[in-house]
């Protein structure tokens, strides 16, 4: 099947799977008709930036058992890219186009240095080493200031058709009005599509079941044939283009960028959550994790407003649910997920609709001549 082809051959493998996702693209493809507003528009588009990001870490994590903290290094080099770019060249396509193939090509550089020099590390030792490096180019970035706007930022214009004041049509379409708000979101939920899907043929090519066996086993990898550290170092190198992608997007939405927009260190604790939220090793755990976790950063404050004034009549429970203690709330609901959904929610829902295993059949019975024996290529004649 088109779908089947489309998906890798790495299906839903759950009904209620299924489902969830199908609603989430549905809710992202027709956001702007189903939940007008510029709050919502704003929280799909980081969803859909979000969804990339965290895939593309997760190609690390999840597909390769890789930690590390500098992932959101190679987001801001995206948004950078595009925002240098921008300011320099002006509004323009040509100005998008070279900035973000100058970024992937600082990505893919810096990438390259890391996984050389680094990734022969092991364990905590990398994850440190990528943290130093994370750190090192934030303060770079607030440091200069004639390139980067230091912790001002840049602030630059799109092309026109890309700006809120361009309109594609007077009439209204299905009661909402066609601007170029509406149509930059649609290129984003578009590079959104793709790249997903560009990450599933990645992670189900023999490639990516490379990268699944050295975070089984990378001495057993290494035994067997596989040079461990040059499909590290690709994997790395990989995860990285996607990120700067992801930043890109992010600039193109925002017409923004600074230090604390793309290369804070709570955006990396976001990541971490939304990979543990939506399941390790799935590129679907990612954007269903993406949706969770935004939705609920975004609206949480407002529902508990709605709470705390509900029971007002009990000062004890509205303090407890006032809006300034979202970060409570929102930890809670964290704990709770992991406590409910250890492998998150896709592998939760995959693992309720796994087949359970047929007993093995006895050699005896089947009739068989000859079977294969531990080691390869030797046959050994049954009694």
């Amino acid at each position: 099947m088109i779908l089947d082809r489309l998906l890798s051959n790495d299906g839903p493998r759950s009904r209620v799977l299924a489902a969830i996702l199908v609603l989430l693209l549905l809710a992202l493809a027709f956001q702007p008709f189903l939940f007008p507003g510029i709050k919502a528009l704003n929280v799909a588009a980081k969803v859909l930036v979000f969804i990339v990001l965290v895939a593309s870490f997760d190609l690390l994590l999840g597909y390769t058992g890789i930690v590390s903290f500098a992932h959101t290094m190679f987001f801001g080099i995206g948004a950078y890219g595009v925002a240098i770019a921008s300011t320099r060249m002006g509004a323009g396509w040509a100005a998008i186009g070279l900035g973000t193939l100058v970024a992937l090509a600082l990505s893919f550089v810096l990438a390259l240095a890391i996984g050389l020099f680094s990734l022969r590390v092991r364990a905590i030792f990398f994850s440190m080493i990528t943290l130093a490096f994370a750190a090192a180019f934030q303060t770079l970035a607030s440091q200069l200031s004639d390139l980067t706007g230091g912790e001002d930022g840049l602030t630059f214009r799109m092309p026109e058709v890309l700006s809120p004041g361009f309109t594609l049509s007077e009439t209204p379409f299905l009661g909402l009005t066609i601007n170029g708000r509406i149509l930059c979101y649609y290129l984003l939920f578009a590079t959104c599509v793709v790249l997903v899907l560009a990450l599933l043929r990645i992670v189900n090519s023999p490639f990516g079941r490379v990268l699944q066996a050295i975070r089984e086993n990378e001495f057993r990898a290494e035994a067997i044939g596989y040079r461990v550290v040059v499909y590290r170092t690709i994997s790395s190198i990989l995860s990285a283009l996607f990120a700067t992608l992801a930043g890109a997007m992010l600039a193109i939405w925002l017409r923004y960028n600074g230090p604390d927009t793309t290369l804070s260190f709570e955006i990396m604790l976001d990541v971490l959550l939304i990979v543990v939220i939506g399941g390790m090793g799935t590129i679907y755990g990612a954007a269903i994790g993406s949706g969770l976790f935004l939705v609920a950063q975004s609206y949480l404050q407002d529902l508990l407003r709605l709470a705390s004034g509900a029971v007002a009549g009990l000062p004890w429970l509205a303090a407890l649910l006032s809006p300034d203690r979202w970060l409570l709330w929102l930890g809670l609901l964290f704990v709770l997920s992991v406590y409910y959904f250890p492998t998150g929610v896709v592998g939760r829902l995959r693992a309720l609709r796994a087949p359970v295993p047929a007993p093995p059949v006895p050699l005896a019975a089947t009739g068989a001549a000859a079977s294969p024996s531990p080691v390869q290529g030797e046959y050994v004649e049954n009694s």
